[in-house]
């Protein structure tokens, strides 16, 4: 009865995380809660009367070493992505892009699978979606294509170490509870590597072919991005703009922006600009979208960088995080009808007007001589608490989506060194994988790179809520003998198949399932089958434990098997069809790698 109960609970959350009628987190809680009441009402004994699995057991889940070692470094690749400690590199490919497009974009996506085996790869994806939009755009050609090549890289990528996926540090915990030998850091990286080789030629040179062209789309949080602002820049002795000219009209250290207007002493010049050397003194008039301000105030070396952070106000902490905003002048607002210079709006509110805009006209005056009506647009820099305090300002209204942090590069060091230290400390196994990210995520708060709320941010409920929920399920299986009986069922599918074809009809099983349910809780039901399956047949079990972290990790053919999937559906413009068509191939390909390679290296 405790194990057909137990089926049917995992069959009901299967359909409710596949349906989504209900959220994961709520869903997870559920399952949580009917086991805890299963257990209660109907206690599971053995023959002398000994209770072998209780209600509080359903809990344990929360308190799992492999779900800490996520969580924490989930939080430290928080701590790489608020530091901007890969801007530089990210930085340098970009410039790249101007001589050698392709050469650019192909390093980049080799770069962030690499980046992939030692980091979550969720903020790698959100760092490099706006680079390959920037280098697509230089070569003239569509980033659609780019876009998920750059998730299914990663999602490669992760398969190379045991740190590379949550999926592989629930796989490698759950093993161990059963009994079997701790999986190593790199015990998975060899296979990893040839399915990762193989899959990157699919996703490189194949995959585009069989992509239908899009127009890249843009992200639905960002709606407005296309609005420009004029920034006003006086050059001061010192700036690194003074000695540079214009070449053709253009000034190449404000890439991607426009030079609208020069005033140099008594003399106004428009474009096209005639070769003018810049010099202490000139006044510049840059236009740019958000976006483009945005992606320049996350260079540590630009220009408007370095320009601005010397006006913005930065009140009593200067360690606090700086934000970039939108406002829209209120009706009745006490700044309308006067100019900005005259409002003391920076005296206030201690945030720092840099560009106006009204009804989609932008204003070519001198910044504090504007006079605002009801209605601008004001673009604005402050620190986190000032950018907060404008809610409380009746004159203007803060547009909530458009503020974002600017990352702190004086942090990206001693970012870098954390993290290093700790892949350096799981690694050689000095200490175990737990201990290190836990001791590398604490790091990142006690040495500010991160603040409590930034950390905070790092914490996915969500995979925390699914992993728990997935233990709980596993754990029941285990218990009451269903992974057992599904074991011995499935084997007799294959009265006389050799471990080889069971081991290939298993990892199909595995990739199809992680790509209706999550690869998460797919790892953790599927590795206590794994291992009675090697026990059943008498085989290495490593062979199956890896089958479930390589097929786990297959989720290409829906966009809500993985998270980095959801992240570039809307800048590629994708379709579900899209992924199914991308995505099926790829799985199938993985499938077949593994089959033929396995049983060769694993002498089956």
């Amino acid at each position: 009865m405790h194990m057909w109960s137990g089926f049917a609970v995992i069959g009901l959350a299967m359909l409710a995380y596949a349906s989504e009628r209900l959220s994961m987190e709520l869903t997870s809680l559920l399952v949580i809660l009917t086991f805890m009441l299963l257990f209660t009402f109907a206690p599971l004994t053995n023959a002398d009367g000994t209770l072998l699995i209780s209600s509080g057991d359903m809990l344990t889940g929360f308190a799992n070493p492999a779900l800490i070692t996520i969580m924490a470094l989930l939080v430290m690749a928080q701590g790489l992505f608020q530091s901007g400690a890969l801007e530089r590199l990210i930085d340098q490919a970009s410039r790249r892009a101007a001589r050698s497009p392709e050469l650019a974009i192909f390093t980049v996506l080799m770069g962030a699978m690499i980046a992939s085996a030692f980091l979550n790869n969720t903020p790698v994806v959100l760092m490099v979606i706006p680079v390959l939009a920037a280098m697509a755009s230089r070569a003239s050609s569509n980033a659609s294509p780019y876009m998920m090549a750059l998730s299914f890289i990663t999602i490669l990528g992760g398969m190379l170490t045991l740190i590379g996926s949550s999926t592989n540090l629930l796989v490698a915990d759950t093993a161990a509870r059963l009994g079997m030998t701790e999986l190593g850091f790199f015990d998975q990286t060899l296979p990893g590597l040839v399915l990762m080789a193989v899959g990157s030629l699919y996703v490189l040179f194949v995959m585009p072919r069989i992509l239908k062209t899009r127009e890249a789309g843009q992200d639905d949080s960002d709606t407005d991005s296309g609005r420009q602002y004029i920034i006003e820049l006086r050059l001061r002795y010192g700036d690194s703009l003074i000695g540079s000219e214009t070449a053709a009209g253009f000034l190449p250290a404000l890439s991607g922006m426009t030079l609208q207007m020069i005033e140099s002493g008594a003399q106004t010049m428009l474009p096209p600009f005639d070769d003018h050397q810049l010099q202490s003194g000139d006044k510049l008039y840059i236009a740019a979208t958000r976006r483009e301000i945005a992606d320049a105030l996350a260079q540590k070396d630009h220009p408007l960088r370095n320009h601005l952070m010397r006006q913005v106000p930065t009140g009593d902490d200067n360690s606090e995080d700086l934000m970039l905003a939108e406002l829209v002048v209120a009706p009745g607002s006490r700044i309308a009808q006067r100019a900005i210079g005259q409002t003391g709006f920076t005296h206030t509110t201690d945030c720092l007007i840099i560009g106006v805009q009204r009804r989609s006209r932008m204003l070519r005056h001198e910044m504090g001589d504007i006079r605002l009506k009801a209605g601008d647009v004001l673009l604005v820099i402050g620190q986190q608490s000032a950018v907060e305090g404008l809610r409380q300002n009746r004159d203007t209204l803060l547009m909530e989506w458009s503020a974002r942090e600017l990352p702190r590069f004086e942090k990206a060091g001693p970012a870098r060194l954390i993290f290093a230290t700790t892949v350096l400390a799981a690694a050689s196994g000095f200490v175990p994988i737990v201990v290190a990210a836990l001791a590398g995520a604490i790091a990142m708060v006690t040495s500010g790179v991160l603040n409590v709320r930034q950390a905070s941010r790092g914490f996915d409920l969500r995979i925390f809520l699914v992993v728990a929920a997935a233990l709980a399920m596993a754990q029941s299986m285990e218990v009451t003998g269903g992974a057992a009986y599904v074991s011995s069922h499935f084997l007799s599918l294959f009265d006389n198949g050799s471990p080889a074809i069971v081991l290939s009809a298993f990892f199909l099983l595995c990739a199809v399932v992680t790509n209706l349910l999550s690869n998460n809780a797919t790892a953790v039901l599927f590795t206590p089958l794994a291992i009675n399956l090697a026990a059943a047949l008498d085989v290495d079990p490593m062979a199956f434990v890896l089958a479930v972290i390589f097929a786990a990790s297959c989720s290409f053919a829906t966009p809500i098997a993985y998270q980095t999937n959801l992240l570039v559906m809307t800048p590629g413009n994708f379709r579900f069809s899209d992924f199914m068509r991308a995505g099926i191939p790829l799985v199938l390909i993985l499938w077949l790698t593994y089959s033929a390679f396995a049983p060769w290296y694993f002498g089956l």
